[in-house]
């Protein structure tokens, strides 16, 4: 096999193997890694190219894990290194959602390039107020997916065994047409 086709194969791996993450180590995750998740981000394609999203970058730990204790149980926003909190224009809502789905699997595709861990979190009503006020994120904004990164916990990559029970057959998922 050629070193294209090795590359693809290792690409294709990445892509396999990414999972949602919850749980992360202490370990600071580096600016330069962080801006190039930013980066990612900022040349992720959109409707029309509108790009209708702005980031909000949290490194601050204490603020982290405000609006993970105003979300409730389960945010994994708490022991993240960062997160980037996505605020959408309002303008388009159906090509937005569209937008934010695409920005949300490309920033989480730059985070596993690094070998870091990522997950989605939409916030809900009280998450939502509490980075707006503590933020300071304007009203006209909208505030939903927040995603949380870092190095991924031990326990967590230990976990990450594959289970092919874990995903629907292709028979089930695929249906394909015959010339």
């Amino acid at each position: 096999m050629n070193d294209k086709g090795n590359d693809a194969k290792e690409k294709i791996r990445m892509l396999r193997g990414m999972r949602q993450v919850r749980r992360f180590t202490s370990e600071s995750v580096p600016d330069d890694v962080v801006e190039d998740i930013i980066e990612v981000g900022r040349w992720t394609g959109s409707g029309m190219n509108r790009q209708p999203w702005e980031f909000m970058l949290v490194r601050n730990h204490d603020t982290l894990r405000h609006i993970a204790e105003e979300e409730g149980a389960n945010s994994h926003l708490a022991n993240a290194d960062f997160a980037i909190i996505m605020l959408m224009a309002g303008e388009s809502p159906v090509i937005e959602n569209f937008d934010e789905g695409r920005l949300t699997e490309r920033l989480l595709l730059a985070a596993a390039a690094h070998g870091l861990g990522a997950g989605v979190w939409w916030l809900r009503e009280k998450g939502k107020a509490a980075a707006r006020r503590i933020l300071g994120i304007p009203e006209e904004l909208n505030v939903r997916t927040a995603i949380s990164f870092g190095y991924p916990a031990p326990e967590v990559i230990s976990e990450r065994k594959s289970n092919p029970e874990a995903r629907k057959s292709r028979e089930e998922l695929v249906h394909e047409e015959r010339y």
